[in-house]
């Protein structure tokens, strides 16, 4: 007889005053990489807190909390906010620092073709690149290349989202807005041995690129 699965049973919740927290001594994340805590603390006064901290020990970024006293600190919250916290269970097998690591290292970062639909949507909402940027903590820069991304054949980023191009490869194309021009590039260089940018940059830049090209010819050559 097959054994029936374990049941999951999700650990409660609890609002604490913020003064009443304190930095988590198991906390894994200690060398300075990424988001600065002035970053955390636009994000959170912006949009306010989007994860629950874990208690009794928090295994939470050490990022929140300091980020929230920068806040308490410009009087931009109050030290007795309550803050939405993870309630574990005293008897657990799970340790504060395998909380701490699960959540520093499984979270899969957004891929471009992702922020880059997500931010068309925002500019379409009338969001300008530099609150994208903010709302998002990224450059403007990385904003415009995204954004750049839409003067691409459909049927290029159809290939993009399923890992098949590269984003450089990709970035290449927008040199050129002429989608068919961009397909016509794509079929000739995607059979070839060279693919890098700036061979598509210059395919796109020129008159015309022929199936009786020489060089449609040399790169069939080198199949």
């Amino acid at each position: 007889m097959a054994k029936a699965a374990q049941k999951i049973i999700l650990s409660p919740s609890r609002d604490n005053p913020f003064d009443k927290l304190v930095l988590s001594q198991p906390n894994v994340r200690r060398i300075k990489a990424g988001v600065s805590v002035d970053e955390s603390a636009k994000h959170i006064a912006r949009r306010g807190l989007c994860w629950t901290l874990t208690e009794p020990r928090l295994a939470s970024s050490k990022s929140r909390p300091v980020a929230g006293s920068l806040l308490v600190k410009q009087n931009r919250l109050n030290k007795t906010t309550p803050i939405p916290c993870i309630v574990r269970d005293a008897g657990t097998d799970i340790l504060a620092e395998n909380d701490s690591l699960a959540e520093n290292m499984q979270r899969v970062a957004l891929h471009p073709f992702g922020q880059f639909r997500t931010f068309v949507a925002l500019r379409e909402k009338g969001q300008g690149d530099e609150e994208i940027a903010t709302a998002f903590l990224v450059t403007s820069q990385i904003v415009k290349q995204r954004l750049k991304l839409a003067s691409c054949a459909p049927a290029l980023l159809d290939v993009y989202a399923e890992d098949n191009m590269t984003l450089e490869q990709l970035m290449a194309f927008t040199v050129n807005p002429d989608h068919d021009r961009q397909v016509q590039v794509w079929d000739v260089i995607n059979s070839s041995w060279n693919k890098e940018p700036f061979q598509i940059q210059r395919m796109l830049t020129e008159t015309a690129v022929r199936t009786s090209d020489r060089r449609a010819v040399l790169i069939g050559a080198h199949l």
